[in-house]
């Protein structure tokens, strides 16, 4: 058990290990710095404020961004899961969606809302919600017609049935559709703050970029790491774990 603990840190450790000759071997701190050269400017930074508030700008557009593409996603996997009818109509349009340059709707959104926090936000939503749907259609699929025909002859309520048969079932499905999105909307969320936003993780790398300032760069991007694999270890990975426990039951 405290093996299988220590593993995803001691195989982080072997990374910064390969970081570490990688850096010996280039021998140029302007190209590949190593690890402790970069806690200077992460003290500057730390320091001055300033870390702290690009930081909490981009985790407050990840918030959004992924609240939204979760429920959009949902209630539209749902319901194309459970019609076939419907699934029929709009599957051509998620198609389309998923297969669309995540590039191509950022600009878009860009030039129809400006260069605005809606618009940002908006673009990373309708990127991320063809990723969820595809997710919780399979899983709509999968639900159990033994479970939803008993929910009928009890004639529970829609919302009882919903949080009593129909959620219970979706909850791996969601499970697996909330890594997956996090894991890309953090990334769409910094191209997005690349191309056309004045704050946030995405405009300090592009700053730090035009500066030739590699050191910088990593100092924003390990940053913004960390915290999403603190949420990884926090949040997600034991949300995972308790709606598989009926597996290993």
């Amino acid at each position: 058990m405290h093996s299988a603990r220590l593993t995803p840190f001691l195989s982080l450790a072997g990374l910064l290990g390969m970081w570490v000759v990688a850096a010996m071997l280039t021998q140029d701190a302007q190209i590949l710095p190593t690890p402790w050269q970069l806690l200077p400017p992460l003290r500057q930074e730390l320091a001055s404020g300033e870390l702290w508030t690009h930081l909490g700008a981009t985790i407050v557009r990840v918030i959004w961004a992924f609240a939204l593409a979760m429920s959009l996603g949902t209630i539209l996997g749902l319901i194309m899961g459970r019609s076939v009818a419907v699934n029929r109509w709009l599957d051509p349009w998620l198609v389309v969606f998923l297969n669309l340059p995540a590039l191509v709707l950022i600009v878009l959104c860009y030039l129809w809302i400006g260069l605005t926090e809606a618009a940002a936000i908006t673009a990373v939503t309708l990127n991320k919600v063809p990723n969820v749907a595809v997710v919780i259609r399979e899983g709509a699929r999968a639900l159990d017609p033994d479970l939803d025909a008993l929910s009928k002859v009890y004639r529970m309520s829609w919302w009882t049935r919903m949080r009593h048969v129909v959620f219970p079932q979706l909850a791996p499905f969601v499970a697996a559709a909330s890594r997956s999105g996090l894991a890309v909307i953090w990334k769409i969320v910094l191209v997005v703050e690349f191309l056309g936003r004045s704050s946030g993780v995405g405009f300090q790398i592009h700053l730090y970029f035009q500066l030739f300032d590699v050191a910088m760069v990593l100092v924003y991007a390990f940053s913004f790491i960390t915290v999403m694999l603190l949420v990884e270890w926090i949040i997600l990975q034991p949300f995972e774990r308790h709606v598989a426990r009926w597996r290993s039951a």
